[in-house]
């Protein structure tokens, strides 16, 4: 019976993978003092698989096109972070995250050169410490076997383990203190007074209601979408948006007086309707440029993004997914669901041409030759280059009709399923060797492992924290981006529950991900002289 078993995986490579990604799921659901591997799994069922079949290949393009899924996931969803925090702070910031990933790098090649151990072994190690799929599969391009695949399966595991503990670790130590998670979406119906009766909107916003959005005005019994040009009288109400409630109250003393009931209990002149986003058409464009039907008034009072309500600022862009608040003429409902889409599918909706163009220019990119003297020729490579493009096109978010950009579900699926495709061809195509390997110097490679990774959290936090005086919260999604799995972050915004960790993640993660990639390159050829082995 195990016979037949070895024979079937061993001649059925796509059989073998999707067994390796469905076990490794369900192994990486298995929760241990609050630790799980998650995707991570997949790895060590997938070396368990390719031990006990040792014909068992995933040959082809199945595990480079998961790294392409994953990396061109991350770059669509952090771009426009990551473009952003190239500025101010990101730069002390990702300088930071450069130092403490070549410290590691150092201590990986030092300790290998002590304790003998390959070249191959050792950019593994350090790709496995650093969890980073993409470092790994520019080793192994420059190595040409699949030694980096079994240093990277060693050290894996405290890769995940070990920075999550270190932060635990940190957090007790400092004990930072953080304010509440305030809500992001805030509303108020103001009384006008005496002092501002014939003052026209215009004059109002960019002085005493410029911290808020006035949405619907109230005059003579009757509610109404207002123009810059609208003039107020005393009595009349207003209804205002805002991000906090301060802004309101601020606005309110100065304006009149807070009323509440007033505007929204009358829907005779205008109603409100929630619908979801479903067509391309309104997708990626700021909501100050954002057509909307002509003939009627209209006015979007709140946007709703998965757990988050935003207020609907003139540079939002509204994604598919969101769900929409809109104002407008009770007779107009089915319109204004036309306009939109109003379909909860778009959830999952995303442009195929652009996902497949975007792919292909990051492809392209990462064939570049790169030429540096001394070492020879380097390239971004398929870690790199989708990366790249897929940053970028986060950024610009749509381009004429190609819409970049996809919702946050999708993303995951692309991305998760593209990390599991990768993980489970490594894991099998390096099952056997890995065996070897760890019985002859396991325990050595995997205390380069914890090295490596001990020293680039460490530099991280502790330099970060004592030296350059950065904000924990900052900090931890800094640590979370140097050392590059997501369960990291997770974890991170557990200890800092804010939305820094995440900004930070989405700085240093991308640019550390190319460090990595190029270091890599760079280190396997000046020790194989360009020629691999």
């Amino acid at each position: 019976m195990l016979d037949l078993a070895r024979d079937i995986i061993g001649s059925q490579p796509i059989l073998t993978a999707f067994l390796a990604i469905g076990l490794g799921y369900l192994v990486g659901q298995i929760s241990v003092a609050g630790f799980s591997l998650g995707v991570g799994a997949v790895l060590f069922v997938a070396l368990a698989i390719g031990a006990f079949a040792p014909k068992a290949q995933i040959i082809g393009p199945i595990g480079l096109t998961g790294l392409i899924m994953f990396l061109y996931g991350i770059g669509i969803l952090y771009g426009r972070q990551f473009f952003e925090g190239i500025h101010g702070s990101g730069q002390k910031y990702n300088l930071l995250a450069l130092v403490a990933c070549l410290a590691g790098l150092l201590v990986a090649l030092g300790l290998g050169h002590v304790f003998g151990i390959k070249i191959g072994h050792t950019l593994g190690l350090y790709a496995g410490s650093m969890t980073s799929t993409a470092s790994l599969q520019a080793a192994l391009d420059v190595m040409k076997n699949k030694d980096p695949s079994i240093g990277y399966s060693i050290a894996y595991p405290f890769g995940v383990l070990g920075p999550i503990l270190c932060i635990y670790l940190m957090t007790q130590i400092v004990k930072p203190k953080f304010p509440s998670k305030a809500q992001r979406f805030h509303m108020g119906e103001i009384s006008v007074g005496q002092t501002f009766a014939g003052k026209r909107l215009e004059e109002l916003t960019s002085s005493i209601l410029a911290d808020v959005q006035v949405t619907m005005v109230r005059e003579g019994g009757q509610n109404f979408v207002p123009t810059p040009d609208t003039v107020l009288s005393a009595g009349d109400a207003i209804l205002v948006v805002a991000d906090n409630e301060a802004a309101i109250a601020k606005a309110a003393a100065q304006l009149g007086n807070l009323q509440p009931g007033v505007l929204a209990s009358d829907r005779a002149d205008l109603d409100y309707i929630r619908v979801f986003v479903g067509k391309a058409s309104v997708v990626g464009i700021p909501l100050s440029s954002l057509p909307m039907p002509s003939g009627y008034p209209t006015y979007l009072l709140h946007v709703r993004r998965y757990d988050a309500d935003l207020v609907p600022s003139p540079d939002l862009m509204l994604e598919f997914g969101d769900r929409v608040g809109v104002l407008m003429p009770p007779d107009r409902k089915e319109e204004i669901r036309r306009h939109f889409g109003d379909t909860v599918k778009a959830a999952a909706e995303f442009s195929y041409v652009s996902l497949g163009l975007g792919m292909v220019l990051g492809v392209l990119l990462g064939l570049v030759p790169i030429p540096i003297p001394g070492v020879g020729i380097v390239t971004l490579g398929i870690g790199g280059g989708p990366l790249i493009v897929a940053l970028i096109c986060g950024r610009l978010r749509r381009t004429g009709p190609l819409l970049w950009t996809m919702p946050l579900p999708a993303n995951i699926v692309l991305r998760n399923f593209g990390l599991a495709m990768f993980l489970a061809t490594v894991g099998v195509n390096a099952g056997q060797p890995f065996v070897r390997t760890v019985a002859e110097s396991g325990f050595t490679m995997l205390f380069i492992g914890v090295a490596v990774l001990l020293t680039t959290v460490f530099v991280v936090l502790v330099v970060g924290y004592y030296v350059m005086k950065i904000p924990y919260d900052d900090l931890v999604g800094v640590a979370s981006g140097a050392t590059g799995n997501p369960a990291i972050l997770v974890y991170s915004t557990k200890m800092a529950p804010t939305e820094r960790p995440d900004i930070g993640y989405a700085m240093i993660f991308p640019s550390m991900t190319l460090v990595k990639v190029i270091a890599a390159q760079i280190v396997g050829l000046l020790a194989t002289g360009g020629a691999g082995g």
